[in-house]
């Protein structure tokens, strides 16, 4: 009998979603994104028993209202187009979780590491939480994390030249990239300004994507830094897929589906 009462109940279930109205689909989906953020058309398709080609058009007259942004395999609140802003108006956002992040990331270094730090106001909290007595050597394109790093005696600083990019204090172009052939690093520690699953990683600037492209090819290991404000992000230039990154350090702020599908690509994911 309670198999049976169980198995009403479903149909009952089912057969209110199928006849379900275009509005109480959209007030479903809206309320869903709320919650999560995020979703999904694959798991719209199942919870609501429609197709995908319904759930579609469903984003995309929502997204026509503005009440949300379609992306690749589902929709999100947040605006994934990111926008160029100046490294001092950055330092201010999300300061409170850039420091979290930062001293995660310090905690990763060991004597003796040779590192190359990209350009950022996530990566500047990171070279503020490096501890005293650590002898590290460090080829870095940001102006700001230079003069950070000359507080430590035992660091040795090797600054990166070319083209200023006044908008994040640091440096780009041929030149700083024909530099790089000279060197190979444990690890590379990487800002970025969007983090999509179908556009991978990117920033605002194309130059300095393909810098960055650089400094992957001549590091053991990536780790990105980026704050939960980043994802579901694009920027104009691209910097690298998944495949290319092995560690990804953020905030709380990222949903926990997030998350989940980024480890599937093989990144390890760490809260902080």
């Amino acid at each position: 009998m309670v198999s049976l009462f169980v198995l009403i109940i479903k149909l009952r279930l089912i057969i209110s979603l199928m006849s379900m109205t275009l509005a109480e689909r959209h007030q479903f989906i809206l309320s869903k994104i709320q919650q999560d953020q995020y979703v999904n058309v694959v798991d719209l398709c199942k919870e609501l028993k429609v197709s995908s080609v319904t759930i579609r058009k469903d984003l995309k007259l929502l997204e026509d209202k503005s009440l949300l942004f379609r992306t690749h395999g589902g929709a999100t609140l947040n605006n994934p187009y990111t926008v160029d802003r100046s490294v001092n108006e950055k330092e201010q956002m999300q300061s409170s979780e850039k420091h979290r992040i930062g001293v995660a990331a310090a905690k990763l270094l060991k004597d003796n590491d040779s590192i190359v730090v990209a350009s950022g106001t996530t990566l500047l909290y990171f070279a503020k939480s490096i501890p005293g007595g650590l002898n590290l050597t460090v080829v870095t394109s940001s102006l700001n994390i230079s003069m950070e790093f000359l507080r430590s005696p035992e660091v040795e600083v090797i600054q990166l030249g070319g083209l200023l990019r006044k908008s994040s204090s640091s440096v780009m172009g041929a030149y700083a990239e024909q530099v790089l052939q000279d060197f190979y690093f444990n690890t590379l520690f990487l800002g970025v300004d969007g983090i999509d699953l179908e556009h991978g990683f990117t920033t605002t600037n194309a130059m300095e994507a393909h810098l960055n492209r650089e400094m992957i090819k001549v590091s053991q290991k990536v780790v990105v830094l980026a704050d939960a404000t980043k994802f579901g992000k694009r920027g104009f230039g691209k910097i690298c897929g998944f495949d290319n990154v092995d560690q990804i350090i953020t905030d709380k702020g990222v949903s926990q589906q997030m998350i989940n599908h980024i480890e599937s690509l093989g990144v390890t994911v760490t809260v902080v």
